[in-house]
């Protein structure tokens, strides 16, 4: 998993523009929220915004913020469940999502110290994922991302509790964003 091919899988999802009033984040074009464009220096319209910006603001705002070359390196299919979770729930959850998992399966810190649930993904974070597959390989990815799936998931439909306008969207989020990639040994 490299940033482009990130890139491509989640623009799959977010394509195009959508200006639903029920949707807490306003104007999107290519899942970029208008707060973001303008934080990254976009200043027109919306539906304006070009593939070539979004992916720029993709990459500095959720690949780089998150060290995801870094978790590739470890765990490629992490790498992109974390990238398209942030894009859709921020980058703090998105590693959060994953400090929480490292946390639970890290044989009660014998194989390594449980890291600060702060959602911001470090060298102390890289460390654990790096010995959680280095012990577990293959088939702990599979679980590590059925963990971080299943928190997202957990997320969803407590977000549609809170918030009832929510409950347009959650259909959609569990079918196109809480799943495991059958190139990282998944089972459909």
């Amino acid at each position: 998993m490299n940033f482009e091919t990130a890139f491509d899988q989640v623009l799959g999802k977010e394509a195009g523009f959508s200006d639903d009033p029920r949707d807490s984040g306003g104007q999107t074009k290519y899942g970029i929220t208008e707060a973001v464009a303008r934080a990254f220096g976009y200043t027109g319209p919306m539906n304006l915004l070009g593939l070539d910006q979004a992916k720029a603001i993709y990459r500095s705002r959720y690949w780089d913020a998150l060290l995801l070359d870094q978790v590739a390196s470890a765990a490629p299919a992490v790498a992109g469940e974390l990238f398209d979770t942030a894009v859709n729930l921020g980058t703090e959850q998105a590693a959060t999502f994953l400090q929480r998992a490292l946390n639970v399966l890290n044989k009660e810190g014998s194989w390594y110290p449980d890291v600060k649930a702060d959602g911001r993904i470090g060298p102390m974070t890289i460390a654990a994922l790096r010995e959680y597959v280095r012990r577990r390989g293959a088939e702990g990815q599979v679980v590590l991302l059925r963990a971080l799936n299943a928190l997202q998931g957990a997320f969803y439909v407590e977000l549609a509790e809170r918030r009832a306008k929510d409950e347009a969207f959650v259909y959609g989020w569990l079918l196109n964003r809480v799943e495991i990639s059958i190139a990282a040994g998944g089972k459909a």
